[in-house]
């Protein structure tokens, strides 16, 4: 891959263990598997090693630890880790570097350690203020031990602050997910993450669900999430992605990284990379990673070549999850693609509220936001229609007959 001296670079590393497995996960991450720590910071030390050559020339601007739960690992292995992407690539003086805590895995003296080594931002798992709320999904944390993992975090240094939140859990009512709010407002963050619950095949919440057990539906979800889009606004959080409020200059540059389709690598078992044209993923297996990093065997689960024009689908449905949005000169200037048959569909969109056109940019509202899935299909769905259309213009153009219409 040529290096462009102007080309950035995020980096990702999975830590995949944690001390308990939630009812709602289907992340890859191993409870009880502390046995294979050493071996695994081995692995991981060996691979960045490399790697690296690969990126010459690219400055590294954000670095991402997630899980699992990195602060489970302990502070010395996340140090080392640190110090190993620093002497092996070119970090940015001003890199944003996170690492993902539990509330009671996030310990003081491990928290100032981290930041004296570089770690800037700290993102907690805090989900929710009520102790029913967190029994119910098996949280390894109480909600005293948020309050008390944030002041731990303050008194440490770290002064860029994330919690995740998730609304629609078993028992939540629209008052409990508004004092969970307001309890996170109160604790001062810099950023936040509100998830809708998912309930993923093959996890116990499934199980749970299959089993007859009620959950918040669809249409409370929305309800709460459009008081959450309003309730944030008002407290000064701008609401950057469809998931994501921070307050000015705190927006998670890494996670901009992915729906922005700016190049990361990915380190761990499970963690994807797209980089130099190509994405792909390492298999999620914490021995098979071992093997193939320290034997030499097999790493990859999926290794795709990404053509322009499916890079134009992934431009339409990761920009518009987010506040900036899409515009017609990028999309034609990136893609050489048609925009016209887009923005008749987003004028459409636009009279029934759920997008809205601000600076000759195109983004979705937080209502647009609620059914992203169904409007950004629909894009796709006139995209590929323009993309056959030009096609077969083009093929008559040329004296030839697609096959679609011989007879």
């Amino acid at each position: 891959m040529r290096a462009d001296e102007r080309e950035s670079l995020g980096i990702y590393i999975h830590i995949p263990f944690c001390r308990s497995k939630c009812d709602y996960c289907d992340f890859y991450s191993l409870p009880g598997r502390e046995d294979r720590m050493d071996d695994y910071q081995r692995a991981l030390l060996r691979h960045l090693k490399e790697t690296a050559p690969r990126a010459k020339g690219f400055a590294v601007d954000t670095i991402y630890f997630g899980g699992g739960t990195p602060t489970l690992y302990g502070e010395k292995r996340l140090r080392e880790l640190l110090s190993a992407v620093r002497r092996y690539f070119r970090v940015e003086r001003t890199a944003e570097i996170t690492c993902e805590a539990n509330p009671d895995s996030a310990e003081e003296r491990l928290l100032r350690q981290l930041r004296r080594a570089g770690f800037n931002r700290l993102s907690l798992g805090m989900q929710s203020a009520c102790p029913e709320e967190l029994r119910s999904v098996h949280r390894p944390h109480t909600a005293q031990q948020t309050d008390a993992a944030v002041a731990a975090a303050r008194r440490a240094g770290f002064q860029n602050l994330s919690l995740d939140l998730i609304y629609g859990l078993p028992g939540q009512t629209a008052e409990s997910w508004r004092e969970t709010v307001e309890h996170a407002l109160a604790l001062e963050p810099e950023h936040l993450s509100c998830y809708g619950l998912k309930v993923e095949e093959g996890t116990p919440l499934a199980r749970r669900v299959a089993q007859g057990e009620m959950l918040p539906d669809d249409d409370a979800q929305a309800d709460l999430y459009l008081w959450t889009a309003d309730r944030l606004r008002q407290a000064g959080f701008r609401q950057y992605e469809i998931s994501n409020f921070a307050r000015p200059g705190f927006e998670s540059r890494h996670n901009l990284r992915y729906w922005y389709l700016r190049p990361y690598l990915g380190f761990g078992p499970g963690a994807h990379s797209d980089f130099g044209g190509r994405r792909y993923s390492f298999v999620s297996d914490l021995e098979g990673y071992l093997s193939g990093v320290l034997q030499g065997g097999s790493l990859l689960d999926s290794d795709d070549l990404i053509p322009e024009r499916e890079r134009g689908s992934e431009y339409l449905m990761l920009r518009l999850r987010t506040a900036r949005g899409i515009a017609e000169w990028e999309y034609r200037r990136s893609y050489g693609m048609d925009f016209e048959p887009l923005e008749h569909q987003l004028l459409l969109y636009e009279r029934r509220g759920w997008a809205e056109r601000i600076d000759g940019r195109w983004r979705l509202t937080p209502s647009g936001f609620l059914i992203s899935n169904q409007l950004i299909g629909d894009l796709l769905s006139c995209q590929r229609r323009a993309t056959l259309s030009g096609t077969l213009q083009r093929l008559r153009q040329e004296g030839q007959r697609p096959q679609t219409e011989q007879t």
